[in-house]
């Protein structure tokens, strides 16, 4: 019987080159704060997931390996990509759902507002993940989704639509902390 988990579809660790978290810090905090899974999803790299998978697993929290990639239309989430994502496709190439709640925004009401109507016209899933570049913003925003705690069975809920985005209200220091965080080239 399937049932409502929450997983923060959007956590970056180390491995994106701006961010603090471990990928063992990454799945301690989003055990800590409730939640059922949480996707990592790196820039261009699923190093962070690999290392998450185990220890999800040892405590009992969903990893869902993924990464977040550069398209002509902006970034995407690319949640267990069977076959490598090139940059640079078109959004109509690559969209299954859309992030609709991104906690790390600080113009979060009028992008959100704006990503809705999109996903109305596209007809697409809406999912929220929380961005999260410190482990603290981890779970800020997430996706409620009606499943088993099984990977096939969350990435298909997730294509039938049987999602909701959910948000915390929006915390300016989380953004800042964001902000904070030195980008460096690997």
């Amino acid at each position: 019987m399937s049932r409502c988990l929450k997983i923060d579809l959007h956590v970056h660790t180390f491995y994106s080159g701006d961010a603090l978290t471990s990928p063992e810090e990454a799945v301690l905090w989003a055990a800590r704060v409730g939640l059922d899974g949480l996707a990592i999803t790196d820039h261009d790299t699923m190093r962070g997931a690999r290392r998450a998978l185990e220890l999800g697993r040892r405590r009992g929290l969903l990893v869902l390996p993924g990464l977040e990639v550069e398209t002509r239309g902006g970034h995407i989430l690319a949640i267990c990509p069977s076959e490598p994502v090139r940059p640079g496709l078109g959004l109509e190439e690559a969209l299954d759902a859309i992030e609709v709640f991104n906690a790390s925004d600080i113009l979060m009401p009028l992008t959100s507002r704006l990503a809705l109507r999109l996903a109305a016209r596209l007809r697409k899933p809406m999912t929220g993940g929380s961005d999260a570049h410190s482990p603290e913003a981890i779970g800020t925003a997430y996706t409620l989704v009606q499943a088993d705690p099984e990977l096939d069975e969350v990435l298909s809920a997730i294509e039938k639509g049987l999602v909701r985005p959910a948000a915390k209200p929006f915390n300016p220091w989380l953004v800042i902390r964001k902000w904070a965080i030195p980008s460096y080239s690997p």
